[in-house]
């Protein structure tokens, strides 16, 4: 694609790094910034470095937080007993948007997946044993496996079973009111939900 400005160009590239963005969405996005006002292309901006500068991970669970701890691990609200690991951040705001679930979170950054060069250490899977086995900062009496219905998701599931069983706490997972291979974020929300309420004990 040629375009006549090459700081048009660079626009679209970097759009186009976005994932699911193509050259000609990247495009479209460029020219509507390139007719917003100086004063909003300025805020789009500095909207962005605030993002990347501002945002970080909880110290507890993983998920992103502008604050050390995320409010979702601060809430005296929520059932400190219960913890839900998931694959991502956008799996945690997909179970929250059900509000069926009360408790708390664990976010692993992924699931094993040798063919993509994913093993165990490139996961926040021994933050969460010691986590449940020192049952601090609260005591965990179930732990919800709540990762995708694919091989990866399945084979970390596996892995993480036998690493909790000797810490004797209950291991649940979701009623596959999921379908197989799907991830949590792309579930409807009254599915994920009856799927966390109607959550089986683990079976390998």
């Amino acid at each position: 694609m040629d375009l006549p400005s090459t700081a048009l160009q660079r626009a679209v590239d970097q759009f186009s790094r976005l994932p699911g963005v193509g050259r000609r969405s990247a495009l479209r996005y460029a020219l509507h910034l390139l007719n917003m006002s100086e004063i909003d292309v300025h805020d789009f901006s500095d909207a962005m470095m605030h993002l990347k500068s501002e945002v970080r991970h909880c110290q507890l669970c993983h998920n992103i937080s502008d604050t050390d701890i995320c409010p979702i691990c601060a809430s005296p609200k929520r059932q400190r007993g219960l913890l839900c690991v998931v694959e991502n951040v956008q799996e945690v705001m997909a179970i929250e948007n059900t509000q069926q679930y009360r408790g708390l979170y664990h976010v692993l950054g992924g699931v094993i997946s040798p063919i993509d060069g994913v093993g165990i250490h490139d996961l926040t899977i021994d933050a969460l044993i010691q986590r449940v086995a020192s049952g601090q900062p609260d005591p965990i009496d179930e732990v919800v496996l709540a990762l995708p219905t694919t091989m990866e998701g399945d084979t970390t599931n596996f892995y993480l079973n036998k690493q909790l069983a000797p810490l004797g706490v209950k291991v649940t997972t979701l009623a596959r009111g999921v379908a197989i291979g799907d991830n949590l974020e792309y579930t409807d929300e009254i599915t994920l939900g009856r799927s966390i309420l109607n959550r089986v004990p683990f079976s390998s």
